[in-house]
């Protein structure tokens, strides 16, 4: 069962703390992955709503969902989260969003997904899937955050 890692780097134009907030509403990522659906299960456990312990349900297509609990949350710096239920292929799949500003005000975003599985095949498909999709979503993310 050989990792593999999604990379995708994007430049807003908005400010990191705007980001930041938007990014980490389980709600909005359905814009971040285009043909998944999005539901809250639960709030932090530090007492921040979107904080450590936040979990989301997602389901892609016909697939069963699964589950993703938030592990690690800083604000307006860094979110990391993992795969902690449901029926899913992959395994040891853990996202890491890291947030800093550039020199013109806006907000750098360096996102990261390790994608594994045990079954011949799937890594390497959803590696592609998801780099596609996340990459090509940002720009309306951004498009979005500047009308807001």
């Amino acid at each position: 069962m050989r990792a593999s890692w999604v990379h995708v780097t994007y430049d807003f134009t908005a400010p990191v703390e705007k980001v930041f907030a938007y990014l980490a509403e389980h709600e909005n990522l359905e814009a971040v992955f285009p043909g998944t659906k999005i539901r809250r299960l639960s709030d932090g456990t530090d007492g921040q709503r979107n904080g450590v312990g936040s979990a989301r349900e997602l389901r892609i297509g016909p697939l069963l969902p699964f589950v993703e609990t938030n592990t690690e949350v800083v604000p307006n710096e860094k979110i990391v989260y993992k795969i902690t239920g449901g029926v899913t292929p992959l395994r040891n799949h853990v996202g890491i969003q890291v947030f800093s500003p550039t020199p013109s005000g806006g907000t750098h975003l360096d996102y990261r997904i390790r994608v594994s599985s045990a079954i011949p095949g799937i890594t390497p498909l959803v590696r592609t899937g998801l780099q596609k999709g996340v990459a090509e979503s940002l720009p309306g993310v951004d498009r979005t955050l500047a009308a807001t």
